[in-house]
């Protein structure tokens, strides 16, 4: 009796091993990163990971400005050298706090026209009204029924020439006033649009570095409350190295807080978080004298802390 209970016992323990722990299980988010530099697909860290989805924000009047236009070109061709599909989000002509002028409904609607005939020949399907809506570095942040009309407005140029195209309807930062900056922009849509408003974005840098579940839990909710459909994509997330005096300069610091970050994305994937973007790739040139740095490697391209912790991390997860 003793005998058969022991191999009883040990033929439990060897089908348990090769059962995956929960610890190990793959969490199906899709991880790409964010950046402006096309400088970072041609680096041997970036090419490594083997990414297949990146970030990269033009101004919403990027047809009128020949750089910035062929910086963007350049950007999107590069990717998709490589396969790599591109979200590209509209954004601000004018980063600087409270200075930018709030485009009109026609201006945007002119412009949106142009940028989704220029990019999307050159593949791109995964396009954002507005980055980062609710922020005082677009003019967008007093004005939460303008950025509900600059969605309808992207919507209906995107989407009948491209219906597997993806459009973020809302794009926000994780601070106070948030849900009643989201409140205002949903009750501003048609129940038409609010319908179709089903893809949201998350910049959530509070709660990553401040150890915080608060505002990603409360953006989640916000939007469900008016569209039971809608999923998340973390479009600016990550770990900083440097902002202001409120994170002194520390990249072990940062790579902690990765750990957040990807902790989020567990946390919330059963309510609909399916894609993350790590800002950013490329640290700035002039290190712990930068405003702000939340770059994975430094700008020669050496690693991080965080790039050794994300290359850890990213087995566990969807490129």
């Amino acid at each position: 009796m003793t005998k058969t209970l022991t191999l009883t016992i040990c033929g439990l323990l060897a089908a348990l091993a090769l059962v995956p722990s929960a610890a190990s299980a793959k969490t199906n988010v899709h991880v790409g990163i964010g950046d402006q530099q096309v400088s970072m697909f041609d680096q041997p860290l970036f090419k490594a990971r083997k990414f297949k989805i990146v970030r990269y924000f033009v101004p919403w009047n990027v047809s009128r400005d020949k750089d910035q236009l062929d910086a963007a070109t350049a950007y999107v061709r590069r990717a998709r050298q490589d396969h790599i599909h591109v979200l590209l989000h509209i954004s601000s002509d004018d980063l600087r706090i409270k200075k930018a002028k709030l485009p009109s409904v026609a201006q945007y609607r002119r412009e949106i026209k142009k940028i989704v005939s220029t990019f999307r020949p050159l593949g791109v399907r995964d396009f954002g009204a507005w980055n980062e809506v609710n922020h005082a570095s677009q003019p967008t942040y007093k004005s939460p029924t303008r950025a509900a009309d600059f969605f309808v407005e992207a919507y209906r140029a995107i989407k009948p020439r491209c219906s597997f195209c993806n459009v973020v309807a809302l794009d926000v930062l994780d601070q106070r006033g948030v849900e009643r900056y989201m409140r205002s922009f949903y009750r501003h849509l048609s129940s038409t649009y609010r319908g179709r408003a089903r893809l949201v974005g998350i910049h959530n840098y509070g709660d990553v570095n401040r150890k915080r579940t608060t505002f990603t839990r409360n953006i989640i909710r916000q939007a469900h409350a008016f569209n039971r459909r809608a999923h998340f994509w973390f479009t600016e997330t990550g770990g900083l190295v440097k902002f202001g005096r409120s994170f002194p300069c520390s990249k072990e610091r940062a790579r902690n807080r990765l750990r957040n970050m990807f902790s989020l994305a567990r946390k919330y994937h059963g309510s609909g978080v399916d894609r993350l973007y790590v800002y950013n790739w490329t640290g700035p040139s002039n290190g712990c004298d930068a405003r702000f740095d939340a770059g994975l490697v430094n700008f020669d391209g050496t690693p991080r802390p965080g790039y050794t912790y994300l290359k850890s991390a990213l087995p566990n997860y969807l490129r």
